[in-house]
């Protein structure tokens, strides 16, 4: 029962945690797309201070946005505030994440198979810490690099550079610190933490200080409206990279690949270029390139985490170690596998997982019989030769075991 109870709070918080971000993805888009479409207003309008305007319809409706470049003249007192979406999204988004990764960081977050032994050799507890340290200094760098380089918001090209700089390196040492799953996670959770933190520490700050300025009959700081726009710039192009890394989760050929920080940085680029394309449009410029570019960096990923089209044969490549050649002389039949399923997987892949806490067999894949087994022989070949599976090896599996299991999903089909 407590599994149970674990188990579907984790779909009441994933459930909150992705209606509020659609709710606050898609306000988001909607006023980039608005302040983008405004056109010059009258000249009656324009007297009012009214810098721009947009008429448009929707659901048997006709709806008239004016933006005022300066402040308007009075303020209603039922003035719409956006920022409990982009507050509900992260609370809930960590909430989760301490669910899931927090809770078992053992199982989640240690990296045994870090290049760098220190990240290794973590304990759970030391893990989960570095973990939460790795939000924090993801917005403390990110925002030091708005204050230092752009503090007026006149060189928002260099910013840009560096930001992108930034979640390169973020994606290359989430993938040393962490395992390939919770890398991704994290690095679109250190975007999604700026994200937030933007609207928490500058948008809705700069935005009361300028309500409160013009109640007061006095001139607001033009710097709190050129921050705030800033910032919303940035949020609307981590948005499709943030939600594609949260996918990827699903997707283990993305963070098992070697070269996975490399992938997970393609996204980033990708979804930035595609999101540039539609900023564009909403000014009247069809900017092709950029969503070209950005397919071309989807392709790109693609051919890098493709498998190779040749299988891979055991007794004639003359690269093998030392450890595959044993485990190809090893007869790898079916019988073999399974018997590895049963010590080192069936733990957690059964109908009733034995497993502490684990309600469901992870992803719906139970093995505990041989057709079962061999309803996923490439899938099981995948994650369990690039060390993913069992996660965190919680089960000691060893790298023979690893191999036969390689050589035997080579030359087995599903029924």
């Amino acid at each position: 029962m407590h599994a149970f109870l674990i188990e579907y709070g984790n779909l009441l918080l994933r459930w909150l945690h992705v209606i509020a971000a659609i709710a606050w993805i898609g306000e988001s888009i909607y006023f980039v797309m608005l302040d983008n479409s405004l056109r010059p207003p009258p000249a009656a309008a324009k007297q009012r201070g009214v810098a721009g305007e947009m008429w448009a319809v929707h659901g048997g409706g006709f709806y008239h946005n004016q933006k005022y470049l300066t402040s308007p003249a009075e303020l209603p007192n039922d003035l719409h505030w956006s920022f409990w979406k982009a507050y509900t999204t992260w609370l809930s988004g960590f909430a989760l994440f301490s669910f899931m990764y927090l809770a078992r960081p053992d199982f989640y977050l240690v990296n045994r198979s870090s290049e760098w032994a220190w990240a290794a050799a973590l304990q759970g507890w030391q893990a989960a810490v570095l973990a939460v340290l790795f939000l924090v200094a993801g917005w403390v760098i990110y925002d030091q690099l708005c204050r230092r380089l752009s503090p007026n918001m006149e060189r928002d090209g260099l910013l840009s550079l560096a930001v992108a700089l930034m979640m390169v390196i973020t994606a290359y040492l989430s993938c040393q610190l962490f395992p390939g799953r919770a890398a991704f996670l994290l690095t679109g959770a250190v975007m999604a933490t700026c994200m937030s933190a933007n609207v928490f520490f500058w948008i809705i700050p700069g935005q009361r200080r300028m309500v409160s300025a013009l109640k007061n009959g006095q001139a607001s700081n033009p710097l709190d409206g050129k921050r705030g726009k800033q910032r919303s710039v940035h949020n609307t192009y981590f948005t499709l990279p943030v939600v594609l890394l949260m996918l990827s989760n699903h997707y283990s050929f993305t963070y098992t690949h070697p070269q996975a920080w490399l992938i997970m940085s393609l996204f980033i680029f990708a979804g930035a270029l595609i999101r540039q394309y539609f900023v564009l449009l909403h000014s009247g410029r069809n900017a092709l390139a950029y969503p070209v570019a950005g397919v071309a960096l989807l392709i790109a990923v693609g051919w890098i985490a493709a498998p190779a089209t040749q299988p891979h044969e055991a007794s004639s490549s003359p690269s093998l170690s030392a450890i595959e050649a044993n485990a190809a002389s090893q007869q790898t039949t079916t019988a073999n596998v399974m018997a590895i399923m049963q010590a080192r997987c069936v733990e957690c892949h059964a109908a009733k997982p034995s497993f502490a806490g684990m309600a469901a067999a992870p992803a719906g894949i139970t093995l505990e019989t041989e057709a079962q087994l061999l309803l996923n022989p490439a899938l099981i070949k995948q994650v369990v030769a690039n060390g993913y599976m069992p996660l965190g090896n919680i089960t000691n599996m060893t790298d023979d075991e690893r191999a036969l299991i390689a050589n035997w999903s080579a030359t087995t089909t599903p029924p």
